[in-house]
């Protein structure tokens, strides 16, 4: 289908959710909202009386050693429930910890020597949550010793430990780092003791700082997440929590623009007053170019629009991974991964996820086949490179002409002030990467849209210079 053709079909509603406004004020009106959360597509759906089977026979497959390998492992629980956190399962009790831990434990041990798993080199191990530093330190320590003696971990694998500062005492810190983890990602959200206590974090400003500084003493990557938008969040305060990483001297740190999700606590909670409302998407749009414009003028190094580093040994292997299509294998409730051409989410509630693991069976809720391999390596691409704040438009027609569609969005999108356009490279502009996400995510959908239509014989962009396009096509007269 010509993109032109489908863009003229759509409602004016839907065309716009897909291309966004046309607006002078791109930065605080490109889109109304952000778009989803996680950009991507899924294929088609493996009906559940078929998914056991199909999950076997892909396990009896070796890997694909031409991709990169991670693991990701989900702990369900935390002590307590944060008003902004769409990802809280359970709270924490050790008799239920235990059970749980002894069922993750069986579920890594059943697979690790499967064809699949057997020696297939894994770079970067991630237990996230939840809060994985509310496990005990001999429940933690049992399932590091199983990671490291279940899985082929590259020499230099990058295992991160996901958690919140209140859990940084040193029974735990080295029970951590004495059986194998190497980088700790903690949740911090905002040094700001009143509103870390309004959205349900526990430790004031000067218990949080006091924590890092005690953790920073150890040999370990340190990153901390902080999180833009929040209840009653001004720009004094957000800016005052940017600055306060310096302080805090932490290796890396993510700067997350805050979700709010529909009926949930902090929806609830600023519908009934108990809470000030959350920062306008405007506001948000100021407060992400604010600390991006404050940290690159103070030298930090970016590896991606929302991740930055101030030391050489964060190199946020996995979040790197996890977009580029490396194959995740996912373990525990609540966990998603990929592999062998099927994406899929694990049961989210610990007892269907025990009943499933009491029978012998992959705790699956969803599984799917991922789309066409050629759908998929330009989806990644795409996610990929936008991650870093481009689009490589040379990259993606040459992969397949049928691309060459996107440059219709592309410079529409370079017209409203989102891109800029160099020798076939648009470049995001600070507009352009504050609505990343829904730039990604309307471009994998127009992707899948032109290529549904039959593939077109090769043919040689425009932008391509006379040499380049007379070199390629001797090589293809030779072949």
């Amino acid at each position: 289908m010509k993109l032109e053709a489908y863009l003229t079909e759509l409602s004016q509603e839907k065309r716009q959710t897909l291309l966004g406004r046309d607006t002078e004020d791109s930065l605080h009106q490109a889109f109304s909202h952000k778009r989803v959360v996680h950009a991507g597509l899924i294929g088609e759906a493996i009906m559940p009386a078929r998914q056991q089977q199909v999950w076997q026979a892909a396990m009896h497959q070796p890997a694909d050693l031409s991709n990169q390998h991670a693991v990701y492992i989900h702990i369900p629980f935390c002590q307590t429930r944060c008003l902004y956190c769409g990802f809280y399962q359970n709270a924490s009790r050790q008799e239920v910890e235990d059970a749980y831990v002894d069922d993750l434990l069986a579920e890594i041990e059943a697979e690790a020597d499967s064809i699949q798993l057997r020696e297939t080199p894994i770079k970067a191990v991630f237990i996230g949550g939840g809060t994985p530093t509310s496990l005990s330190a001999e429940n933690a320590s049992r399932l590091l010793d199983a990671i490291q003696r279940s899985f082929s971990l590259v020499s230099d694998c990058e295992v991160t430990l996901e958690g919140r500062v209140h859990d940084l005492v040193p029974e735990k810190i080295e029970a951590w780092l004495s059986h194998g983890v190497n980088r700790i990602s903690l949740g911090v959200q905002s040094f700001d003791t009143v509103l870390r206590q309004r959205v349900g974090r526990i430790d004031s400003r000067e218990e949080v700082l006091k924590r890092l500084e005690l953790l920073k003493s150890y040999d370990v990557t340190v990153i901390v997440d902080l999180i833009y938008g929040l209840p009653g969040q001004t720009m004094e305060i957000w800016m005052d929590d940017v600055k306060t990483l310096a302080l805090a001297d932490v290796d890396g740190m993510d700067l997350y623009q805050l979700n709010v999700f529909p009926n949930g606590p902090l929806d609830k909670a600023v519908a009934n007053g108990s809470v000030p409302p959350c920062a306008t998407i405007a506001e948000q749009a100021d407060m992400y170019v604010a600390a991006r414009d404050y940290l690159l003028d103070s030298g930090v190094e970016r590896l991606s629009l929302c991740h930055f580093r101030r030391s050489k040994r964060e190199r946020s292997l996995y979040n790197t991974l996890a977009k580029t299509g490396a194959v995740v294998y996912p373990f525990g409730c609540g966990a998603g991964g990929n592999f062998g051409g099927l994406t899929f989410m694990q049961l989210r509630e610990l007892k269907a996820y025990h009943a499933a693991m009491a029978k012998g069976e992959k705790p699956l809720m969803m599984l799917a086949r991922q789309v066409e391999p050629k759908l998929k390596q330009a989806t990644d691409n795409i996610i990929a490179d936008l991650e870093k704040g481009f689009v490589d438009f040379r990259r993606l027609s040459m992969l397949d002409c049928r691309l060459e569609e996107l440059d219709l969005l592309l410079t529409l999108w370079q017209q409203r002030g989102l891109m800029t356009e160099d020798l076939g490279v648009y470049r995001l502009t600070k507009a352009g990467e504050f609505w990343y996400i829904s730039l990604t995510q309307s471009l994998v959908e127009v992707a899948q849209v032109v290529m549904k239509d039959k593939e077109k014989p090769l043919s040689l962009p425009a932008w391509m210079p006379p040499a380049m396009r007379e070199k390629i096509m001797a090589k293809m007269a030779e072949s």
